[in-house]
């Protein structure tokens, strides 16, 4: 029981509680508690003592949409976001502080750890999650594949291969059925059978199953709840409860499972396959040739995390980017028409052979502008981020602090009039290509969908191919038309993907 002394005592501390509480948030009244004010940066709206967290957690869903109201809101192109529990985040689409950050300083800016920490689940310390000299000898490995040789006389064939393949598995079919068709589940699936089969020797055969494969449904979960862990502070506390709460649901640990299994065996085939004497010439022979920077022959923990970090580089970049593509075209009919026209021009309607084949690419100007345009609106990679060593000094004058954590938005960039000028949130190709007809690429800063510096994408000219020779093909054979009454949309991950898939009707254009 208590008595009246307890009681009293528990009222005292109750108010000494409320009192702190209230002092601090007077004193934090703009700000997490105990971070630092920096007046000099305009920043997103923030609560007491938890900062932004509410408005960030609150529109996770919509992410790349709500940093683009907040640059406008703000009328700046860089800005602070105070997270409780965080560093500070200086978020900005300033082309001069992106290529600062990429290029210029690019020593002091390393992957920034709580991201890592979330990614290291699905992507280990595969190239895209590490830094320093793993990274440096990653790459080296990883660059002897992406060669002019690989794309004029190997890559460009089985690109037509494959979308041979989706054609006569998938697309005439529902032509001739008059039936609709997801075409983001199609993209993904050519994507995935062509990376697969020139990174890994591996004839994965997903556009030929009417189902998707394990492996691809627990990969789009894993890559999701990368996503979730790193903007949702409780998804950690739900994912612990959830045998309880919901114990019919299929626990995240089981898609890490089956996502790891399709990768080691991937690994165990090639081994054996070794063991028999076969050669092979492809990104995973490269890297299990190799040494890492420590003289040691990579593990299969090592060769795991390489399969999965150029899974999603090599499947989900280019899938969405053409999924995006197409969707514009189906949305301007100018534009369609135009494209139409060059690929009716320069493209063979008869089997032609890979070098030459690669030679044609080069001239389909508008084709590249079409695919540049997209890039710009929807880049796969919306977000990108960077934790600063050392205090440093940004060419628009922001001063960053050690541990500051440097985020930039290609999305918001491509839908700023102070980027792209008035017309920035049109869909205009024409933008690419100068007075004398010629393609024009812009600054890294500008645009910097393919990283920049050096880290800048290893795999940028194969996507840029691999999608040129997809639009080039489907538009020669195909209309696609939208089926009515979608929202189409995005859904957060650590890509662009579309949310719920994008149903189209499709006709054929030749026989």
């Amino acid at each position: 029981m208590y008595d009246s002394t307890t009681a009293s005592k528990a009222a005292i501390l109750g108010g000494s509680i409320t009192a702190a509480i209230a002092l601090l948030a007077l004193k934090y009244n703009d700000r997490p508690v105990f971070a630092e004010a920096r007046k000099d940066i305009p920043a997103v709206r923030n609560h007491p003592l938890v900062g932004s967290l509410f408005y960030v957690t609150g529109n996770r869903d919509r992410l790349p949409e709500f940093l683009t109201e907040q640059f406008e809101a703000l009328d700046t192109t860089t800005m602070a976001m105070h997270l409780i529990g965080r560093p500070t985040r200086i978020a900005t689409i300033d082309p001069r502080n992106i290529e600062h950050i990429v290029k210029n300083n690019f020593a002091n800016y390393i992957r920034s750890p709580p991201l890592m920490q979330f990614l290291k689940p699905l992507l280990g310390d595969g190239i895209f999650t590490s830094d320093g000299e793993r990274w440096r000898h990653q790459r080296k490995t990883a660059s002897h594949i992406f060669n002019i040789v690989n794309f004029r006389d190997r890559f460009t064939d089985v690109f037509v291969r494959e979308l041979d393949i989706i054609s006569s598995y998938i697309f005439d079919p529902k032509a001739e059925k008059e039936e609709p068709v997801d075409f983001h589940d199609v993209m993904h699936r050519f994507t995935l059978d062509s990376f697969v089969l020139l990174g890994f020797g591996i004839q994965l055969d997903a556009s030929t199953n009417k189902e998707a494969s394990p492996f691809v449904a627990s990969f789009d979960i894993c890559q999701n709840n990368c996503f979730e862990r790193l903007h949702t502070p409780t998804i950690r506390l739900w994912e612990s409860l959830q045998p309880i709460l919901s114990p019919r649901s299929t626990p995240i640990s089981h898609h890490y499972r089956v996502v790891e299994d399709f990768a080691y065996r991937i690994i165990r085939e090639r081994r054996d396959q070794l063991e028999q004497g076969k050669e092979f010439n492809d990104l995973l022979s490269k890297f299990m040739a190799t040494r890492d920077q420590n003289g040691e022959t990579l593990s299969d923990r090592d060769l795991r995390d390489t399969v999965l970090n150029f899974i999603i580089a090599g499947r989900d970049t280019t899938a969405q980017t053409l999924s995006w593509t197409f969707y514009n075209l189906m949305l301007h009919p100018r534009i369609e028409a135009k494209l139409l026209a060059e690929i009716e021009k320069y493209w063979p309607k008869v089997s032609t052979d890979s070098p030459t084949l690669y030679e044609i690419v080069k001239s389909l100007t508008y084709a590249h502008a079409v695919m540049y345009e997209t890039l710009r609106l929807h880049p796969p990679v919306a977000i990108a981020s960077r934790s600063a060593l050392e205090d440093d000094i940004w060419p628009d004058g922001t001063h960053i602090k050690k541990g500051d954590v440097a985020t930039w938005s290609s999305y918001a960039m491509g839908r700023s009039a102070k980027i792209w000028g008035s017309d920035a949130q049109e869909y205009r190709p024409e933008r690419w290509i100068d007075e004398d007809g010629k393609l024009k690429r812009e600054t890294q800063g500008k645009w910097p969908v393919f990283h920049g510096g050096p880290r800048v994408c290893l795999g940028q000219n194969l996507a840029v191919l691999e999608a040129v020779v997809a639009i080039a093909t489907m538009m020669q054979r195909y209309k696609f038309t939208l089926v009515t009454g979608q929202h189409i949309t995005y859904y957060p991950s650590l890509t662009l993907p579309m949310k719920g898939g994008m149903q189209v009707h499709v006709t054929k254009r030749i026989s």
